[in-house]
């Protein structure tokens, strides 16, 4: 385990047991990968949290959905987990997000205004279109379809309805392909390879 700027980084290809933490807040950055739950235990032996995250007592402060991939905060404050999971605490959350087709600034204009969603309209986001990012393969890959291209979206939210981005996206005619969080208000993944943690305390 390598040591740097106050945080000690964790790869899931070489998991050790990690010494026992003091009860000092704990705050755990994964990059969670494609087609793992959210949660420690599932009953039908599907990838959790728990084939990763090697630290006790964390609990996630709110979710990502199964086939997003990304940044998820675990910590062992309460009160933080509710903070981040608190949609009235305003949070930002910022995602990349490669949808199928190529918007245009009007379509884009839609969702920094809000769109009409089944559960109310959607708050003012940022969006901006952005160069692909350099990531990591997904696997599986997502399905392409040769004559239609693909645009990668940066996406700026302080909601955290079910599904949002996705159903935004949707809403003005361009599904999301790929969904990647990059950032939870101060916390990006910057340096943390898919599948790995990092912890700061």
């Amino acid at each position: 385990m390598k040591q740097s700027k106050g945080y000690t980084r964790h790869s899931a290809k070489n998991q050790q047991q990690v010494r026992p933490l003091s009860e000092k807040r704990i705050i755990v950055l994964f990059n969670k990968p494609f087609d793992v739950l959210c949660q420690f235990t599932d009953e039908n032996n599907r990838q959790t949290l728990k084939d990763f995250i090697t630290i006790p007592n964390v609990y996630a402060a709110g979710r990502l959905d199964r086939d997003s991939e990304g940044l998820l905060l675990l910590t062992n404050d309460g009160k933080l987990q509710h903070q981040i999971a608190n949609p009235v605490k305003k949070t930002e959350k910022t995602y990349w997000v490669q949808v199928e087709g190529a918007p245009t600034e009007h379509d884009l204009a839609k969702l920094r205004q809000g769109v009409e969603l089944k559960d109310g309209m959607t708050k003012p986001a940022k969006v901006a279109i952005m160069l692909a990012p350099k990531i990591w393969p997904r696997i599986p890959p997502i399905r392409e379809r040769a004559n239609i291209a693909t645009t990668w979206l940066e996406i700026t939210i302080t909601e955290g309805r079910n599904r949002q981005v996705r159903r935004m996206t949707a809403n003005i005619g361009f599904p999301t392909l790929r969904l990647i969080r990059y950032r939870i208000g101060n916390w990006t993944l910057d340096n943390i390879a898919n599948g790995d943690f990092k912890v700061e305390e």
